[in-house]
């Protein structure tokens, strides 16, 4: 059966008391813990309260600690140390502080995004190892909710997010295009008209990637339902079927540098116009991870990186 402890009797109580013992002087304890020595005083008094039992007597203005006092300080000693490798061990099972971050990411996004990232978080933090996770949006957010990743990089566009536990930091927005092979004979001079397309055969991403919504809700707007040859699991896949002649498709502007030799982009008609905002995720409960702050200081200096490239 748990004691009965009364829940005056606080781990801040207890640590004034053991500095108090050990400076054995409120005003110098009162400067070691940079409180106000009446702060101190009070401590003191409701913990001897609390105990039920003296712990302390006055010799003119000093306060002098008791034989009582000096056992209590013994197990508050012990109870601190349990404590201590209680919170480490808590740390070890949630995969916090232990030089070692889980990141998810979507496999577009490491083209640019996440290995920029990962340098600027080498010379913030030289001995932290980064653990690099590929999937969908549906994917990563369930590892991030299970605890399986520390924090993930999605486009929260698509997804439905839980702002009251999960803390969210945008890092730039980007336009979804029209993917042709090469040797397609596209106008591109004009907007792109999905309805131009409608006989026109695609490849799309698997149902859970961020682009997979965008692309039904694109369609919708055209009024039909577009023929797709084949579903994949990722977009590097997919564009190499692109690049093959096997199909058309819809795409982040972001691999634009990467397959500009190899597939013909163009920009949507505004009908069907549309942009992921692509953001770190993790925790709130977890924002105060020096790992995490890291992540989220090299977030914002990422994006207003971008910020200022992209202004004329």
């Amino acid at each position: 059966m748990i004691p009965d402890l009364t829940s005056e009797i606080t781990f801040r109580k207890l640590s004034i008391f053991m500095t108090f013992m050990e400076t054995g002087n409120i005003a110098r304890a009162a400067e070691v813990l940079n409180l106000s020595g009446v702060s101190v005083h009070r401590a003191l008094h409701t913990l001897e309260e609390n105990v039920r039992c003296p712990l302390f007597t006055h010799k003119g203005r000093n306060l002098i600690a008791l034989p009582a006092a000096w056992t209590l300080l013994e197990y508050c000693q012990e109870v601190m140390q349990v404590m201590e490798r209680g919170l480490e061990e808590a740390r070890k099972t949630a995969g916090v502080g232990q030089g070692r971050l889980r990141v998810g990411t979507l496999y577009s996004l490491t083209l640019e995004t996440v290995p920029q990232l990962i340098m600027g978080m080498k010379l913030r933090r030289p001995d932290l190892e980064m653990d690099l996770t590929m999937g969908s949006n549906e994917t990563l957010l369930h590892m991030l909710e299970e605890g399986l990743l520390d924090a993930i990089l999605i486009s929260i566009s698509e997804s439905e997010i839980d702002r009251n536990n999960l803390e969210v930091l945008p890092l730039f927005h980007d336009d979804i295009c029209l993917a042709a092979p090469a040797s397609a004979q596209l106008n591109t001079d004009a907007l792109a008209d999905l309805r131009d397309y409608k006989d026109q055969k695609f490849v799309a991403l698997a149902e859970g990637f961020a682009t997979y919504a965008g692309f039904q809700e694109a369609f919708h707007i055209a009024g039909f339902e577009p023929e797709i040859v084949t579903r994949v699991n990722d977009i590097f896949s997919m564009l190499s079927l692109v690049q093959a002649g096997v199909g058309f498709t819809l795409m982040p502007g972001r691999m634009k540098k990467v397959y500009e030799n190899s597939v013909r982009l163009l920009k949507l008609a505004e009908p069907y116009q549309m942009q992921q905002l692509i953001a770190i995720v993790f925790a709130r409960n977890r924002e105060q991870d020096p790992s995490l702050r890291a992540l989220a200081a090299e977030g914002r200096m990422y994006a207003r990186r971008l910020e200022q490239n992209a202004t004329p």
